[in-house]
């Protein structure tokens, strides 16, 4: 746990916007988990996300899932809102706007990289309310890829760039480090709240 805790980052997170099918929402969890992103942002405006376990294979366990579904609000909005009072750069992938290649991008600033739905990609807000676009060049007849897919081949580009800078930049804080190393145990090992209490009962 202290070696991937390591690797751990906040630097790059990623957001994913009423996906529908489960599946595909849940291999990005794990993808976030492979490539070392600890936060993922599910924005529920319409579709609720609900882990599939034959997918993610164990993985959402060692990852945090902030959902945003608050009633009777845009979460798209809500969900920017909070990433930019934390610093980051809100970066949507479509291939349907003035954007910027992947192998272009330059990963100097905390990003939050944004994936659409399934049909319709982003949806309009989210595309108005980003600071800028990606998108992954092709040369085929088809013009998209499927959102596990490229969310994979970004999160894979974005962090070998991201682990060129120093590590005081991209790694947790020791603080960070130690709260989901407390969370991590506590999600390996039984009756943890009982172990808990006996810690600090020994401790006084």
């Amino acid at each position: 746990m202290e070696e991937v805790l390591e690797t751990r980052t906040r630097f790059l997170t990623v957001v994913v916007e009423d996906i529908f099918q489960p599946h595909n929402a849940s291999a990005v969890v794990r993808t976030c988990d492979c490539f070392g992103i600890q936060d993922i942002h599910v924005i529920e405006n319409k579709n609720k996300y609900k882990v599939s376990e034959d997918v993610t294979l164990g993985s959402a366990q060692w990852v945090d899932i902030i959902k945003h579904n608050t009633k009777g609000v845009d979460n798209t909005l809500g969900c920017y809102r909070k990433l930019k009072e934390k610093g980051y750069k809100i970066i949507a992938t479509t291939p349907h706007t003035n954007d910027i290649a992947l192998e272009d991008f330059q990963m100097d600033t905390k990003t939050a990289l944004v994936f659409g739905s399934e049909q319709n990609g982003i949806s309009e807000i989210a595309k108005e309310h980003a600071d800028g676009f990606v998108k992954i060049p092709m040369v085929g007849f088809t013009e998209s890829l499927n959102i596990s897919v490229c969310a994979a081949i970004c999160i894979h580009q974005l962090t070998l760039r991201m682990r060129e800078l120093s590590p005081e930049v991209w790694q947790l804080s020791q603080e960070e480090k130690e709260t989901i190393y407390l969370k991590w145990i506590k999600g390996v090992v039984r009756k943890p709240d009982l172990l808990e209490k006996e810690f600090y009962k020994r401790c006084k």
